[in-house]
C-alpha cells in the first residue's frame, strides 16, 4: 500500500481508527500500527511515516494524552490513550463516516437500476 493508505478513504479515517483502537486500550505505536494491521487481516497497514504524525497532532488536539512506559521487549516506549475530548472526537468520526457510507449505498443502489 501507498505511505498513506487510510488517507485515501476519506478524510479522518486514520484518526478514528486510531481512537478506535486506543479506545480498547492504551498502547505504543508501534502495537497501534500491528493491531491496525492485524485488525484489517493485513489490508491496511499504517506506516511510520503516517502514523507518528497524525499522534502528534491528535496529541496536540488533547484527542490523547501519553505517557513513558517499558514495552515487553523492556524497551522504553510512548503509551497513548485517548482523552474525553478523543472519545467525543471519535464519536463525531463514526457519525461522519457512516453518513459517507450511507450515501455511497444509494449511489450504488441508483447505479443498478
Amino acid at each position: 500500500m501507498s505511505e498513506q493508505p487510510t488517507r485515501d478513504l476519506f478524510p479522518g479515517s486514520l484518526e478514528m481508527m486510531i481512537l478506535q483502537t486506543l479506545r480498547r486500550q492504551p498502547m505504543h505505536g508501534y502495537a497501534l500500527a500491528q493491531t491496525i494491521r492485524l485488525g484489517s487481516n493485513d489490508l491496511l497497514q499504517v506506516e511510520e511515516g503516517t502514523l507518528y504524525p497524525a499522534l502528534m497532532r491528535m496529541l496536540k488536539a488533547r484527542w490523547l494524552s501519553s505517557e513513558w512506559g517499558i514495552s515487553t521487549r523492556n524497551r522504553r516506549v510512548r503509551v497513548y490513550r485517548v482523552t474525553a475530548a478523543g472519545r467525543r472526537q471519535l464519536a463525531r468520526e463514526v457519525s461522519a463516516f457512516d453518513r459517507m457510507l450511507e450515501g455511497f449505498r444509494r449511489v450504488m443502489e441508483m447505479a443498478q437500476t
